[in-house]
């Protein structure tokens, strides 16, 4: 019976030994798994960074493309208070050419009582003159529809050209006023 105890013995620590360093090996894969995980994450961070950098080169260089310096010819909207004037919507013309149409929300035009600018066209125009205009529909003063064209000329030279459609409230008239502002 000694000699079977003793065999018992044996394989019991045989086992325990195949277990504890099968408990080694497991934590050790464990670890280098967890490495290869973080080291995944750092990667997978630095390739999300390098595409954000490349897309957004990529959408410079489409610009640059598509509306080459030259002939680049971009109308912004902004509004200043508003409160003889609701916008409704408005249309842009160029050479008896509508180039841009736009209805408002609610939320665009809260934006831009708040100071916001929107950009209502880009694109291109050749060298020389045009005329540009824009019908603003919406409710005025007494909420009664109105209807108003702001008609201007322009040069187009070399140079990118910008433009500036105001709309004003004229608290001394009582009727808003429609400017138009070319940038330089």
């Amino acid at each position: 019976m000694n000699k079977a105890i003793r065999t018992v013995f044996i394989l019991s620590l045989a086992m325990l030994q195949i277990l504890f360093s099968a408990t080694v090996v497991y934590a050790e894969v464990a670890e280098t798994e967890v490495k290869a995980e973080t080291e995944l994450q750092k990667n997978i961070q630095a390739l999300k960074k390098d595409v954000l950098k490349l897309n957004r080169n990529l959408f410079i260089l489409e610009e640059d493309l598509l509306f080459p310096a030259n002939t680049q010819f971009s109308v912004f909207l902004s509004m200043d208070a508003g409160q003889l004037f609701s916008l409704d919507s408005v249309q842009l013309k160029i050479d008896d050419k509508v180039l841009a149409s736009h209805l408002y929300t609610e939320r665009e035009i809260s934006a831009l009582k708040r100071g916001g600018v929107q950009r209502l066209y880009i694109g291109n125009l050749a060298s020389g003159e045009h005329e540009v205009i824009a019908i603003f529909t919406g409710k005025g003063p007494s909420q009664r529809d109105y209807r108003r064209g702001e008609t201007i000329k322009i040069e187009k030279a070399s140079d990118p050209l910008f433009i500036e459609l105001q709309i004003i409230d004229d608290p001394a008239k009582e009727q808003p006023v429609f400017k138009t502002r070319v940038w330089e």
